[in-house]
């Protein structure tokens, strides 16, 4: 089973490093999808300099906002399972392989990450028949 992780990109040249390297370092076939947005704070040149295989780098020419970056990154998307990544730091990518199981019903698994108080953000899996367009 391979994952493709989306990453949408705004103006994230402070966090981009640390959160390609946190989705890198997580133990599972994957690949990674960075869809810049437009930044506006040096972020895409950043990526476009990065000479990295394991990572694909898209861009926007004009700010769409963040569901626009979501559509680009799902029809770029080879893997088995998809899952969103915020730039951001907001979601842990280490809880990604508990979120890229299939489920056991057979439906799709949708992965939903919510920040807390806590130092470190926490995600939650469920399980069930969802559907989902990306037009």
């Amino acid at each position: 089973m391979k994952l493709s992780v989306v990453i949408p990109v705004y103006n994230e040249r402070d966090t981009i490093d640390q959160i390609i390297a946190r989705v890198k370092a997580v133990p599972i076939e994957k690949e990674i999808i960075l869809v810049d947005d437009c930044s506006r704070d040096g972020t895409r040149e950043h990526l476009q300099g990065l000479a990295d295989p394991e990572l694909r780098v898209l861009a926007h020419e004009v700010n769409q906002g963040k569901g626009a970056a979501l559509r680009t990154g799902f029809k770029a998307a080879a893997g088995d399972v998809v899952i969103i990544q915020d730039a951001d730091l907001e979601y842990d990518p280490p809880s990604t392989p508990s979120c890229s199981r299939p489920s056991s019903t057979g439906g799709r698994t949708s992965s939903t990450g919510r920040g807390s108080s806590a130092a470190r953000p926490t995600a939650s899996c469920t399980s069930g028949t969802a559907s989902a367009t990306a037009s």
